[in-house]
């Protein structure tokens, strides 16, 4: 029943194709990278190899979590300018080149990070090149899939992202565990390896983006029809003059269409940029908006960021000593139940109803966590009791089962949903956009962790539970259930009544309001003229 899909309109089965499949996953392959990083990095830095070669082991406590929150956060500051110009370049260059040069980019990075002189400047400037890389990767592989997919399966495929990303975070939680149980912890090469290993599977991303197709959206805008038809014959596995493509390129025409009236008749990426100013503050798309933003500060504020780039600190709170092991059973429970959700029932299930019943789950979980650290004070005995023990087992239980509910959470609804809830004229920017929230609080929470595990102690584990729970009760009140809906079922949920444009004749016409009703395969279709743009 997993695999059950709901068809938008007839469909052939040829469509559900390897051909699909392959490309999603190896457009998806981008953010493992990104989930490699988060695993990596926090336990990497705190190495005493790491700490002796950057001259890091000589400073306080204070200033070693401003210089560690630093290392860190500088990743996911140039991220969010990454994700700003992704969109720009989408747009010019393609979505396959776009994709290439920031996979350059990134290995220029993770060279610089693995063989630097003993300045931690060259850090800062390896993650801040693999960040700005990593920032334009997440703002076009959503995109990319979505654009290549089938409407039936859009949330799998979309959902490839962030399997693909679990599988970096578990890769990289069980190399630093091969590194601290068969390496003299005292040479460099404990901290260069796992920055080395990035290089692998960017090499892979990047050979494999030439046997990539560019997105068919991007040729029909730029007026290359028989090699967006062309793109849509490889991927469909289907004839040219199939019914089915006509529909389809119907509807990436009607995208077009959109695309176009936003700009006002003003060419260019500044025309559009304006025009799409005075879109997203309209009734009805600044909901859309404040959704994106909203839905990935609950995402960052959930714990789980901080778990991943600060789980030696987490874990050792807990009184647990083989950190590394720990942190390699936590990725490796997330990953597994990321991709079991993902797979199976991201498209059944929905977005809503998850979403809260995960942040619940979640919050108790680290509600118990918080009051263990309190009451048993682990990280402060040299020698645990009995009972502090047991507390600490049912507690370490609890961080993988917050795992677990957190896989089919927040963890990659935020992409989903803001891969697609926007209208078809603004959605390639909205998805820049979504990428620059993902971001911005990514760094926030980054940059402040240490920090607030300085000052708090104990209550960050009540923080985040705190966080989760109003996440809940947001979504229970202000969180749509956006699964299966077509675009004029999206604008009617959001309230979003339409607007008058001026058409290019002169006529006054709503595009937005337009009902895109699903086409339906009638024998006449094959003789259907396709409309000039």
């Amino acid at each position: 029943m997993g695999w059950k899909v709901v068809e938008d309109r007839p469909t052939p089965p040829q469509v559900y194709n390897w051909r699909l499949y392959g490309a999603a996953i190896l457009i998806a392959w981008g953010s493992l990278t990104f989930g490699y990083d988060g695993a990596f990095a926090g336990t990497t830095i705190a190495r005493s190899s790491f700490k002796a070669y950057f001259g890091t082991d000589k400073l306080n406590a204070k200033e070693y979590a401003n210089v560690s929150s630093n290392i860190t956060s500088c990743f996911q500051a140039a991220a969010f300018f990454g994700a700003a110009f992704s969109w720009a370049m989408m747009e010019s260059w393609g979505r396959k080149i776009t994709l290439q040069i920031s996979t350059v980019v990134f290995i220029v990075g993770a060279i610089i990070q693995t063989v630097p002189p003993k300045q931690l400047s060259y850090i800062y400037a390896g993650r801040s090149l693999c960040g700005l890389a990593v920032g334009g990767i997440t703002g076009v592989v959503p995109a990319y899939i979505s654009e290549q997919s089938v409407p039936s399966i859009r949330g799998r495929l979309t959902g490839f992202f962030e399997i693909s990303y679990q599988i970096g975070s578990l890769i990289g939680f069980w190399i630093n565990y091969g590194v601290s149980q068969n390496m003299d912890q005292t040479a460099n090469v404990t901290w260069r390896l796992p920055m080395g290993v990035q290089l692998i599977p960017a090499g892979i991303l990047l050979v494999g983006t030439f046997f990539l197709r560019e997105s068919p959206l991007y040729y029909l805008k730029n007026d290359q029809d028989e090699k967006a038809l062309e793109v849509l014959t490889y991927l469909r596995m289907l004839p040219a003059d199939h019914p089915y493509l006509m529909e389809e390129i119907s509807l990436y025409r009607e995208r077009i269409l959109h695309e176009r009236a936003v700009t006002a008749g003003k060419p260019g990426l500044w025309g559009y940029l304006r025009g799409a100013g005075r879109e997203i503050v309209l009734p009805g798309i600044r909901n859309r908006i404040a959704l994106a933003f909203i839905m990935f500060a609950l995402q960052n504020f959930s714990g789980a960021n901080a778990i991943n780039y600060y789980s030696p600190t987490l874990f050792r709170s807990l009184g647990i000593t083989d950190v590394n092991l720990y942190t390699g059973i936590y990725g490796l429970v997330k990953a597994i139940g990321s991709i079991i959700f993902f797979i199976f029932f991201i498209d059944l299930w929905g977005r809503r109803q998850p979403w809260i019943v995960s942040s619940v789950a979640c919050s108790l979980c680290l509600i118990y966590v918080g009051v263990y650290v309190k009451i048993g004070h682990p990280a402060g005995q040299k020698v645990i009791s009995h009972s502090t023990h047991q507390g600490g087992t049912a507690a370490t239980t609890l961080v993988m089962f917050y795992s677990v509910f957190w896989s089919f959470g927040a963890n990659g609804l935020p992409w989903i949903v803001t891969a697609e809830i926007y209208p078809l004229g603004i959605r390639g920017l909205c998805g820049a956009y979504a990428a620059m929230c993902q971001w911005l609080w990514q760094f926030a929470i980054t940059k402040s962790t240490p920090e607030i595990f300085i000052a708090m102690g104990w209550g960050t584990w009540i923080f985040f539970a705190a966080c989760l729970m109003l996440s809940a009760v947001w979504a229970y009140f202000f969180l749509p259930e956006t699964k299966g809906l077509r675009l004029d079922e999206m604008d009617e949920l959001f309230g979003f009544a339409g607007h008058p444009t001026r058409g290019q004749q002169g006529q006054v016409e709503d595009l937005h309001a337009r009902k895109l009703h699903p086409p339906t395969h009638k024998e006449d279709i094959q003789h259907k003229e396709v409309e000039e743009v």
